[in-house]
């Protein structure tokens, strides 16, 4: 029995290697650990030092639901991220900048212009190089694109960028598919995919679109003999189907990938046990920790960007105050001098008048003298009368000009006296602009402060779990709201997609498609999505499908 088993599985041919041993280093970012490894069936190669690869190796249906701690959520990222970018699994060129924009937010946080700046991706390995290839864009048209939508992103944690990039990824038809070169009792060459959800198979040049599929409700045992694999249908009255493998190493893998996912997807559609349960509660206490501490940080951020725009402000009205002050100064100089030239003019003009009454006097004592002498001679007196006409032109000359003289000194003092008077009033501005008390800002109400945030701790009592409750009608009423939600984040989705598309298909060169991106758009325009696809797959009976794969 022992060596029927054994050949059955294979085990003789393990017996017959010999093991080759050899020392692994593993390095994480707390530790080194150094172990000994035994390999008994594998091609090692003999260059040294030889990287492994630590993979998930069997991918959930819903990574929300299901990746339930943050370092798993983190690991798992950088695998889908690390399988899209090798084109391992294929990604439209819209969903490349969408998701490319998840990746830099998990990364960098959210979107600051001071900090981000033009050129900061030029480092990064963000898109596949089937898609950069496709479009005719420089890397920074690439970059804009990505940054464009990495502003949008604002708000989210990294963790929270992390899941929004597996929700997309989880919905692309490769994601998790492990692919087998098999052959149906014809002859004809197909593709095995071992997914999540089922067995599907493939021709050999689609790996999008699967011809049949076979969801693990409907399967009942598989087994292998040689490279002769049994599929044994639930439905007894449906008959097995075989199909052979390439390779009978290979036979192994594939076994224990449907008995890894079967089991995964019959548990998922069980109640999760206790000690899943408690996981899921821990992390949503964990997560709501998160929220309260994210919102405390983003409140003390708040804080201290109104401080700063009040300091800011406090500087400004300084400096207006300071440039008021000057200009007071400047003008009170201005006046002083005004003042002191006035002053000067007023004194020369008194000057000026009080010559002209003393020139206008003697004047009039000249005529005074000439009168008494007058009556000398005719001559005399003509001569005299001609002089005193001359004399009486000269005294009222000097008359105009003495009064012309006195009206400018009374125009110079009443200037004077307005020089004082603006002196006056620039002292008394200068005097109250000094004497203005400084703008402080008004006190934060104590229950603004960040102090006070500790007070906001969440209660382990509110956010505990009820294991008791087993009440299916809530159960369905809730996965119908979450299924309403998932709809419209999906059209929301959908959209930002379209527009991307649109954006860069006028770039595209249509003779560098890919098969894959030929058969992509076929689908595209047809309305099928990988969902779409295997839920009218399975509305066919099994019996007809498994028609169907013999007959391909």
């Amino acid at each position: 029995m022992a060596s029927a088993l054994a050949a059955k599985l294979g085990l003789n041919s393990l017996r017959r290697k010999q093991s080759k041993n050899f020392n692994v280093r593993i390095s994480t970012m707390e530790s080194d650990m150094e172990v000994s490894c035994e390999v008994l069936d594998q091609e090692v190669p003999k260059e040294e030092p030889i990287v492994l690869h630590f993979l998930a190796k069997f991918y959930p249906e819903n990574a929300e639901e299901e990746l339930v701690q943050d370092i798993t959520q983190h690991l798992f990222f950088l695998q889908v991220k690390n399988n899209i970018l090798e084109e391992e699994v294929y990604c439209p060129p819209e969903a490349s900048v969408l998701l490319a924009s998840y990746a830099v937010h998990a990364k960098y946080g959210d979107y600051d212009p001071n900090i981000h700046k033009p050129g900061f991706l030029a480092q990064e390995e963000l898109l596949p190089k089937r898609v950069i290839n496709l479009y005719q864009m420089t890397a920074e048209m690439w970059e804009e694109r990505i940054t464009a939508c990495y502003a949008e992103h604002r708000g989210r944690t990294r963790d929270e960028a992390e899941m929004e990039y597996l929700k997309i990824a989880q919905d692309m038809e490769m994601y998790g598919v492990n692919y087998f070169l098999i052959r149906n009792k014809k002859g004809t060459d197909l593709l095995l995919g071992v997914d999540a959800l089922g067995l599907h198979i493939y021709e050999p040049d689609n790996r999008l679109t699967p011809k049949c599929s076979f969801p693990w409700n409907e399967i009942r045992n598989i087994s292998y003999s040689d490279k002769e694999f049994t599929i044994k249908p639930l439905d007894k009255k449906t008959d097995v189907f075989r199909f052979n493998s390439s390779r009978l190493r290979v036979n192994k893998l594939i076994l224990q990938l449907c008995i890894g996912n079967h089991d995964l997807f019959m548990r998922r559609r069980r109640l999760d046990s206790l000690e899943v349960q408690q996981m899921k509660a821990q992390a949503r206490e964990e997560r709501a920790r998160k929220r309260v501490e994210r919102q405390r940080l983003e409140r003390e951020k708040q804080l201290r960007e109104e401080a700063e725009r009040a300091r800011d402000e406090l500087e400004r009205r300084l400096l207006q105050m300071q440039d008021e002050a000057h200009m007071a100064s400047e003008a009170l100089m201005r006046s002083d001098e005004t003042a002191d030239l006035l002053a000067e003019k007023a004194q020369i003009a008194e000057e000026e008048a009080k010559l002209l009454s003393q020139k206008a006097a003697e004047a009039e004592h000249e005529i005074q003298r000439i009168k008494m002498t007058a009556i000398r001679s005719e001559e005399e007196r003509r001569l005299m009368e001609q002089k005193m006409l001359e004399a009486e032109m000269l005294a009222l000359k000097m008359a105009e000009e003495s009064e012309r003289r006195a009206k400018e000194a009374e125009q110079l003092r009443q200037d004077l006296q307005e020089a004082r008077e603006s002196e006056r009033r620039a002292k008394h501005k200068l005097l109250e602009i000094s004497s203005k008390v400084v703008y402080s800002p008004p006190a934060v109400q104590t229950d603004s402060m960040p102090a006070d945030l500790p007070n906001l701790s969440f209660s382990r009592e509110n956010l505990s779990f009820d294991f008791k409750d087993t009440d299916m009608k809530r159960l369905s009423m809730e996965i119908e709201k979450e299924k309403v939600e998932y709809m419209e984040k999906s059209k929301h989705l959908q959209e930002q997609l379209n527009e991307l598309k649109t954006e860069i298909e006028s770039m595209k060169l249509k003779e560098r498609e890919t098969p894959l991106d030929i058969l992509h758009n076929h689908n595209t325009q047809q309305g099928t999505s990988k969902h779409s696809n295997f839920k009218k797959l399975t509305l066919q009976s099994t019996k007809s499908r498994v028609a169907f794969f013999e007959e391909l």
